[in-house]
Formats: structure tokens, C-alpha cells, sequence
């Protein structure tokens, strides 16, 4: 069957949807969509926006989900640019299959091993096909469930957070898999959570899963990782409340600096026992987020505590020479830790926008090279809120300048990222746009 068969199929499948949802005859659904009866499927299988719209409305549904349903596409197998690391663990001498073999090719195992190399190789949209194959073909309910940790694990290396938490939430519905691949892929929604800013959800999933480890402490290095990424994303969205909810910022301060401090601790000793940098890459980025902490429950002042983040980006002074992983980016977010003490500790207006400009600048070169969206979510946001203080400082409304890699950054931020979508819009109607090239 041709594409075009297949999309017009799809089409009229959700048309006979909505026709029994509402009772209706085919005459009636054509005049509710505004449609002669028999041309309510175009010739492309494509339809208008105006017809996905009244189609959602007629179903119940979201327009994003009708939109989904109707794009029946070829599997996409292009490279993606991304850091090329995951923290997956991968089979050593897996070889990257063809197009041509995925097509053929219906084993679990297989399908599998070849997701998590494709993972490691920061081919992510192949990644996320191989993993969608592969939990087609699964036999038993914990394959199905490693099947859509898998996905979700591309889906992140995309930036794309809310395909990733429907990959985690649909495995989590598995029946019957092992309790350690339940709890990595509660650790993994938890993070997607924090992630998405939606910071209840995380810290509610990550204590529940600490609590677990509380009572049976873990033996296995992956029920350990899965500890303590818990602690991880409980101390890091801990210490987002401490923006906010500024009212509460010291009891938010006081569980971050802890949870850190454990997670730290624990990756060191993983890092140490495993020979895996990446482990200490990530304890490196709770040290920062302690450095945030510790400020706002005044152990140590903002200045001392500017100066060493600051001082830790001596190790990366041309992020394109880097190898591109958790240690590159834990610097990243230094940066954005230094940010927030920036904005929230320091009056002298001249010394605010000096370190702004800083940390901005580096953590920018940091999120190109990892492909980071997360890290361009921040970026945009601290960019934007400095502006707006040296507007309010200076009285100018000089506007933020944009070209065509920071337009494209932004849009591609925007789509991602729901809650930083109003900030980009603000950003958008306040640049100006500098077409280069």
C-alpha cells in the first residue's frame, strides 16, 4: 500500500470516528466540517488545518493528537545531531543497521540492541523507530516496557520531553515487569517531569522512589544509579522551588543541599567502583546546584559563590573541543546555577549584567554543542529575564537581538517546552531579527 493510500485510509478511519461519536450521517458530518459529502478526504490524504480543527472538536480530542493520527509518514532514518552519549548501557561492537534490514528484521533482541547503539551513536529519530519496532514485535510485557524506556531515553535526545513522558507512562501500564525496570523507568518519568518544569510530579515520584530504596537498600549498580538519579531530581526541583516559591525558599534549600549532597556522593562511588565518568559528569552537577543551595541558606556568600562557578568554566573554555557528555554538561548548568544567584543576590545592576552575560554566553556554546534543549529552555529564559532588568535598570527598552540560528533555537525551545512558550513569545515581540548569510 502507497502512502498516499495509507493516509486517506488513516482519514477515513477517524472521519467513521467521528461520524459514530456524534450519531451522525455522512451527510451531516460533511456539513459540520463544512465539506461537499463526497469530498471529504483529499486527493493527498492531507487535510486542511480547518478540517483538523473540527475534526477535533467533533471526536473530543486534542488537535495535536488528531494531527498525529492522520500523519502517516515513512519511517524517518536521518541522522540527528545530538551529544552521541546516553546513559544507556549498550552492547560493545553493536553495528548500526541499514533501512533496509529494519524493514526485514522482527527480533526483540535485535531491535533492541541496535535502539541502544543508535542511542549512543546520537542517531535519536532512528533510535525512536527501532524502539517503536521493537515494542511491536515484543513477546512479553517487560520487553514491551525496556521497548518504551528505550524510546523515551531518544525521545530525550530530541528534546522532545512530552513524547518521551507518554514512552514512560506506557511502559509503566506493562503488567508483571521487574521491580528494577519499574523503578528506572519511575526514575526516568520523575526526571521528565522536573525537566518539563512540572515540579510537584517530580519531587511526589522521586520520593516515593527514595522511600522505596529506604527500605530495601539497593545491591545492583542499576537499582544504585536508579537511587540516586532519584535524589537527583528531588534536589534539583527542590531547588527550583526556591524560585518558585520564594516564601518557602529555606526549607527548599535545606532538602536541596541534602539530596545533592546524597546523590553526589552516591554517583561518586559508582563513578569510582565502574570507571564511568559519566556518573562523576552528573556529580558535578549536584555540586553546583549545592553551590545555589548553600547561598540562599547563607553558608556562603553570592560573590565566593560567582567566582567559583565561574572558575569551574576554566575547564571549558571552547566547548567545541570538549567530548561532548554529562561532564561538559554539568558546566552547563553551573552555569545556570549561577545565573539564578546572579538574579536573585546581586543589587549592583553593572555587576548583574556582567555576570549574566557570562554564564549566558558559555552556557549557549554548551547547549550548541550537546544539542541540549533543556539547557536552551534556561538560556532563553535567563536572556530574557536579564534584559528586562537592564531595561528596568536603564530605562532604555533597547531590544534583545536575535539571527537565524537563535530564531531557529527559539522556535524549536518553544514547540518543546510548554511552559516556556509565553516567555518566547514575549521574546519574539521584544527582538530584533538579524538575518545573517
Amino acid at each position: 500500500m502507497d502512502l498516499k493510500t495509507r493516509r486517506k485510509q488513516r482519514m477515513e478511519q477517524l472521519l467513521g470516528l467521528a461520524q459514530a461519536y456524534q450519531g451522525w450521517s455522512r451527510k451531516e458530518l460533511a456539513r459540520a466540517v463544512g465539506r461537499d459529502p463526497t469530498k471529504l478526504i483529499p486527493g493527498s490524504g492531507i487535510p486542511k488545518l480547518d478540517l483538523v480543527v473540527d475534526l477535533a472538536k467533533l471526536l473530543d480530542w486534542p488537535i495535536g493528537q488528531v494531527a498525529g493520527d492522520l500523519w502517516v509518514d515513512e519511517a524517518s532514518t536521518a541522522d540527528e545531531p545530538g551529544s552521541g552519549y546516553s546513559n544507556v548501557p549498550t552492547t560493545n561492537g553493536a553495528t548500526e543497521p541499514t533501512p533496509e534490514v529494519l524493514e526485514t528484521v522482527a527480533d526483540f533482541d535485535q531491535l533492541d540492541e541496535a535502539a541502544v547503539q543508535s542511542q549512543r551513536d546520537g542517531r535519536y529519530t532512528l533510535a525512536v523507530n527501532l524502539a517503536r519496532k521493537a515494542y511491536a514485535c515484543a513477546p512479553t510485557p517487560p520487553q514491551r516496557a525496556l521497548a518504551c524506556n528505550r524510546e523515551a531515553v531518544a525521545w530525550d535526545g530530541l528534546g522532545q520531553h512530552t513524547s518521551a513522558l507518554e514512552a514512560e507512562q506506557r511502559g509503566l501500564l506493562e503488567p508483571s515487569i521487574p521491580t528494577d525496570l519499574r523503578l528506572m523507568l519511575e526514575s526516568n518519568l520523575a526526571n521528565t517531569y522536573y525537566t518539563l518544569w512540572a515540579l510537584a510530579e517530580a519531587r511526589s515520584l522521586a520520593r516515593d522512589l527514595i522511600d522505596f530504596y529506604d527500605d530495601e537498600p539497593p545491591t545492583r549498580c542499576r537499582d544504585r544509579a536508579t537511587q540516586a538519579f532519584a535524589y537527583y531530581v528531588r534536589g534539583h526541583a527542590m531547588r527550583r522551588l526556591i524560585t518558585t516559591e520564594p516564601g518557602r525558599a529555606q526549607p527548599h534549600a535545606e532538602r536541596a543541599k541534602t539530596d545533592l549532597e546524597t546523590s553526589s556522593r552516591l554517583y561518586r562511588e559508582l563513578a569510582k567502583e565502574l570507571d564511568e565518568e559519566s556518573y562523576a559528569g552528573i556529580a558535578n552537577t549536584c555540586v553546583g546546584g549545592i553551590i545555589e543551595a548553600e547561598v540562599t541558606l547563607g553558608l556562603r556568600d553570592a560573590k565566593s559563590a560567582l567566582d567559583e562557578l565561574a572558575g569551574g568554566l576554566d575547564s571549558v573554555v571552547d566547548p567545541r573541543q570538549c567530548p561532548a557528555g554529562d561532564w561538559l554538561e554539568s558546566y552547563g548548568w553551573w552555569c545556570i546555577f549561577g545565573c539564578n544567584i546572579a538574579l536573585r543576590d546581586v543589587s549592583d545592576e553593572r555587576d548583574l549584567q556582567h555576570h549574566m552575560a557570562i554564564f549566558t554566553n558559555k552556557a549557549d556554546e554548551i547547549a550548541d554543542r550537546m544539542n541540549s534543549w533543556s539547557l536552551r529552555e534556561r538560556v532563553f529564559t535567563m536572556q530574557y529575564a536579564s534584559h528586562q532588568r537592564f531595561v528596568d535598570w536603564t530605562g532604555q527598552t533597547v531590544p534583545l537581538t536575535l539571527d537565524n540560528d537563535d530564531l531557529r533555537a527559539l522556535v524549536g525551545t518553544m514547540g518543546r517546552f510548554p511552559a516556556f512558550r509565553e516567555t518566547g513569545w514575549r521574546l519574539l515581540q521584544t527582538a530584533r531579527v538579524v538575518r545573517n548569510g
